[in-house]
């Protein structure tokens, strides 16, 4: 079985997230897959950045929703890095990457940049929102998809299963062998999150999941001699 060691949002625990130098040093250190976050700038950019406001990353502040791109790019995101939006990423890694939708309005924005730089064969796209990976599927019919939980039961199961997600990503703090088996069996891969210590890998590993998120590339390394 192929086990996915995924960076989240480039590699946080060492870089500032969602940047182009989190993305490029998530890619160095080897890391199978990178997942980032998608917002809509107030003039229709795909950005990529984790939070609904720009408060905890940057030196700004407010709601992303209320600035331009040009306005957003004005911002410090960490050691000097600007805000990138999503075809920056693309064109920075070559890693296969997780486009996590956190503003449902991202949807057909991100399917217009999918579509236009044929991009269905390395993106997977991920979303909380069932309604935004339900429209992801009407209009982009063979995108592959994954359904995010934190908090959740069975029922995350069949929630996939009715908007055609081929994967639960799921907190690691409710994860339990009967979901992952029954997943399994229900033709769906499994992915944790997050995955920051050696007895966390472990149990992932245990567990049979599919791949871990996690915000540290020692992970990575670990991962090959874990069982």
């Amino acid at each position: 079985m192929t086990f996915l060691t995924i960076g989240h949002r480039g590699v946080m625990g060492v870089e500032p997230e969602n940047t182009l130098r989190s993305f490029v040093r998530a890619e160095h250190e080897g890391m199978d897959v990178i997942e980032l976050d998608l917002h809509l700038s107030k003039d229709g950019a795909l950005v990529v950045m984790h939070d609904a406001d720009v408060d905890r990353t940057t030196d700004g502040k407010g709601p992303i929703s209320d600035f331009t791109l040009a306005e957003l790019r004005e911002l410090d995101a960490g050691e000097g890095e600007r805000i990138p939006v999503f075809e920056e990423v693309v064109d920075a890694v070559a890693a296969p990457l997780q486009a996590e939708i956190k503003d449902t309005a991202a949807a057909r924005a991100l399917a217009e940049v999918l579509t236009r730089r044929d991009l269905l064969g390395r993106v997977d796209i991920l979303s909380f929102h069932d309604e935004a990976l339900a429209e992801i599927r009407t209009l982009l019919p063979t995108a592959r998809t994954a359904l995010v939980a934190s908090r959740y039961g069975l029922d995350v199961i069949d929630r996939a299963h009715a908007i055609g997600a081929g994967m639960l990503v799921l907190n690691i703090r409710r994860l339990t062998l009967e979901l992952v088996e029954k997943a399994h069996a229900d033709d769906l891969k499994v992915i944790a999150w997050t995955v920051n210590t050696p007895d966390q890998l472990k149990l992932v590993r245990g567990l049979r999941l599919d791949g871990a998120t996690t915000d540290f590339p020692e992970i990575r390394r670990a991962a090959r001699f874990t069982a």
